[in-house]
């Protein structure tokens, strides 16, 4: 599964995987808990695939973000919960992207990407950021 599939909803903790399209809208499931919902085309969606974090001179895809993470702990849960204080998670995220633009990039976005790292892990997806960049590469030849 690719981060294509993989949703974040305004309003709703946690991270979503599309199970199917809806006239309507589209069910997910939660990596949470597993529990199915449907979303509406109105509800405020993002697909993680779509997301980028802001760095001094340009937009890193958030794919690339959590790859740094996971690089910096070895596949590993987090070191630090998303959880903890505002200059904790300041530090954490400057020594995964010592680029980032502290003026657009907020402490609650930073929580968000540690969360859903953490939920991504737990869920064993990680392996989907490599297999979403040799997709990418072969469409770009």
């Amino acid at each position: 599964m690719s981060l294509d599939k993989i949703l974040a909803i305004s309003g709703k903790p946690g991270l979503y995987e599309i199970v199917t399209q809806t006239r309507t809208g589209a069910v997910v499931a939660s990596l949470i808990d597993k529990k199915r919902i449907t979303v509406g085309a109105h509800s405020n969606i993002s697909i993680l695939s779509e997301i980028a974090i802001y760095t001094l001179t340009e937009e890193v895809p958030l794919r690339d973000v959590l790859k740094k993470v996971k690089e910096k702990e070895n596949g590993e849960v987090t070191s630090i919960s998303h959880k903890d204080s505002k200059l904790a998670l300041e530090e954490y995220f400057f020594e995964v992207l010592p680029e980032y633009d502290e003026d657009r990039v907020y402490p609650s976005d930073i929580k968000k990407v540690i969360q859903w790292y953490n939920l991504l892990q737990k869920n064993n997806l990680l392996d989907t950021l490599e297999a979403d960049e040799d997709s990418t590469s072969e469409e770009e030849e």
